[in-house]
């Protein structure tokens, strides 16, 4: 029987050991925090839920637009206490369930830490497991996952304190609204909270080190979204860095690279993330590990060193839930001998939580500007869709991008609300190959949202006739 160790207990790390059980190995899975790790207890489940509470304040933004009289939003105020204790509730009981998964389908789980220890000759690899109030112990195992995650970056200049100066991971922890958040960061975790914050009244200044918020997302997505956070009232600081943050005792100060100050009550530090893999014995055991911490892996989350795998935001490949389970599910049945197709990240769809949301998945806005990859496009604005004038919606927009000759479908993006869900039907058409062709002919649903993706294939189809 395959002995496997799986260090971290995130995504990568529990869907690993799933599989491997129902493959008949024997599994242990080793978590510091708890099934479901950082992403379920204090990341992406957290600012999601709390992401969903925002959602509901937005509903009354625009009553009066529907014929709806009401005194809005300021007749409505927000429960920090209950908002946060609803977030960490549903984070625990998906926790929960995660364990009861776990432990249903024989893996043993271990809440504690774990490193690699002496370097095996043969065919074992010997992990030193150390048990939450007990003494480390020795396994041998033939096959290691490594999905530790990350961690937030810290500037030594802004260390948080978790009472005025914030990762995202201590919000939840805080009794009353800020009155005034400043966001340092305007990467998807800055955006995603700053928009979260100012949808339930709260004063927002965002301070962005580049020209727009989200630089590495498309530009049309960006700009979008960006307009419509200033005509909601948010603060943008672009070509601004943060250097230094006081807590003053009633509130932060918050000195940029040019020597201004900011001042508000509190500030959220969203500046990166680093890997969770200096603890862990790495480059004694000679596993290849890049100058940031990464751990170098292949599309079958292979390391260099027979047997050693690794999975999720450790490896930098892409900080995605989706793909660290992927990657983690991918590590396993190479390991086992299954049969297993490489990690394709051209079709991995990805999204932002903002207000709207923002979507993408495949080619990129980037790539076809700058010649590496030729496409022909078509952007289709919201606005003429007929559900979204009956929402009242004002912003977004459906891109799709296609190859030039065959018309295959190679990218998208979609601003909209739930554009989540909206992205599917794209990021199902790479998948599987299908041109503009096929799907501007296929019937969507009218009216609905989804219909502009059928349309903007219809025009992009034209293109081609034409």
């Amino acid at each position: 029987m395959s002995r496997i160790v799986i260090i971290g207990g995130g995504p990568g790390g529990y869907e690993a050991a799933l599989v491997a059980a129902q493959l008949g190995a024997d599994v242990t899975l080793v978590e510091a925090e708890g099934p479901g790790g950082a992403c379920v207890l204090t990341d992406c489940v957290p600012s999601k839920t709390f992401i969903a509470s925002s959602e509901v304040m937005t509903g009354y933004r625009h009553e009066e637009r529907f014929g709806i009289r009401s005194s809005g939003l300021a007749g409505v105020s927000v429960d920090a206490k209950a908002v946060n204790d609803r977030v960490k509730k549903l984070a625990l009981a998906q926790s929960g369930d995660i364990q009861t998964k776990l432990i249903k389908a024989g893996v043993n789980v271990v809440r504690g830490r774990a490193r690699l220890g002496e370097d095996r000759l043969g065919h074992t690899h010997q992990v030193l497991i150390t048990p939450d109030g007990g003494e480390t112990y020795p396994v041998d195992a033939s096959t290691v996952l490594l999905a530790t995650g990350a961690t937030p970056r810290v500037l030594p200049t802004a260390r948080p304190d978790g009472r005025r100066i914030l990762d995202w991971r201590q919000v939840w922890d805080l009794e009353e609204l800020p009155s005034h958040l400043v966001v340092i960061g305007s990467g998807v975790t800055g955006a995603e909270f700053a928009s979260a914050y100012l949808a339930m009244g709260v004063k927002v200044t965002l301070i962005s080190s580049r020209e727009r918020v989200m630089p590495h997302e498309d530009a049309d997505a960006a700009m979008a979204i960006e307009r419509v956070f200033r005509e909601r009232g948010m603060t943008i600081l672009s070509q601004s860095r943060g250097d230094a943050v006081e807590n003053t005792g009633d509130g932060v100060r918050v000195t940029l690279s040019d020597g201004s100050i900011v001042e508000g009550s509190h500030v959220l530090m969203a500046v990166g993330a680093i890997p969770n893999t200096s603890e862990l014995g790495l480059r004694e055991y000679g596993v290849d590990v890049s100058e940031g911490g990464h751990v170098t892996v292949d599309r079958v989350s292979r390391t260099n060193v027979p047997g050693i795998y690794a999975a999720g935001d450790c490896t930098g490949v892409l900080p995605l839930a989706s793909v660290a389970a992927m990657q983690g599910r991918i590590a396993i049945w190479h390991a086992m001998g299954e049969a297993v197709a490489p990690l394709r990240l051209r079709t991995v769809s990805a999204n932002v939580f903002t207000d709207p949301e923002l979507a993408t998945v495949g080619v990129s806005q980037n790539e076809v500007d700058s010649g590496r990859f030729p496409a022909r496009q078509v952007m289709l604005p919201l606005t003429g869709n007929a559900r979204a004038k009956m929402s009242g919606l004002q912003d977004g927009f459906v891109k799709l991008f296609c190859r030039p000759a065959t018309g295959q479908i190679v990218g998208g993006v979609v601003v909209a609300p739930k554009a989540s869900e909206l992205i599917l039907p794209i990021t199902m058409a790479i998948e599987n190959n299908l041109t503009v062709d096929q799907l501007a002919h296929t019937i969507t649903i009218y009216p609905s949202l989804s219909g502009s993706i059928a349309e903007a294939a219809r025009q992009l189809m034209l293109h081609e006739i034409q």
